[in-house]
């Protein structure tokens, strides 16, 4: 399946459909190099709650998420204690899996440690792929791999570093998200401004 004709003439990545939220989002943020490491520690902790469900489900919870693990400030969840966590269980405008929730407080854990002793959380990722995002150059849905040993190398490492719920398919879908990786159907009309 190639890019998706539709109605402002233009053609998008098949998975967008015409939900009006999904579109936005890929026109503007799918795809585009992250750089800032609050973002890249955001957008890694979303794609772990997205594990078994749709992404467009997060991204209709994304400012309930936001609010509840206040903005996503690394150095606040990493002091998360148990009252904290049972709170968010109990929060129904996210999505209330205690597992992932410990994960998320493991994982701002981690990356302290990362900030404090380390390049820091972007430079480390992006070191992956030596500063620059790769493009695939997608025809068809087909072409577009679950994970990739690039991403099954990076799931090893932050798992080793303690980040939670960041398997190799979880990490690959993250890379897209965050322009490691440009994955656009080339026919889509955001692959050719990506690809520069």
């Amino acid at each position: 399946m190639s890019a998706v004709l539709h109605d402002d003439g233009l053609r998008r990545c098949f998975w967008c459909g015409q939900d009006p939220l999904y579109m936005a989002y890929h026109d503007t943020e799918w795809g585009v190099p992250e750089y800032d490491d609050r973002a890249l520690y955001e957008k890694l902790v979303l794609d772990g709650f997205q594990a078994g469900l749709s992404w467009i489900t997060i991204l209709r919870k994304r400012e309930n998420f936001r609010r509840a693990f206040s903005q996503f400030r690394p150095e606040r969840i990493a002091r998360y204690d148990k009252k904290k966590v049972a709170a968010l269980i109990k929060d129904e405008g996210i999505v209330r899996n205690k597992m992932k929730i410990d994960g998320a407080v493991s994982s701002a854990r981690a990356w302290l440690v990362m900030m404090e002793k380390g390049p820091g959380f972007s430079a480390y990722l992006w070191d992956f792929m030596d500063g620059k995002p790769l493009d695939h150059r997608i025809k068809t849905r087909r072409q577009i791999p679950a994970e990739t040993p690039l991403s099954e190398k990076i799931s090893k490492d932050l798992k080793e570093k303690g980040f939670k719920f960041c398997g190799p398919t979880i990490v690959y879908a993250f890379m897209q998200a965050v322009g490691m990786i440009n994955d656009h159907l080339v026919t889509c009309h955001r692959h050719k401004a990506l690809a520069r």
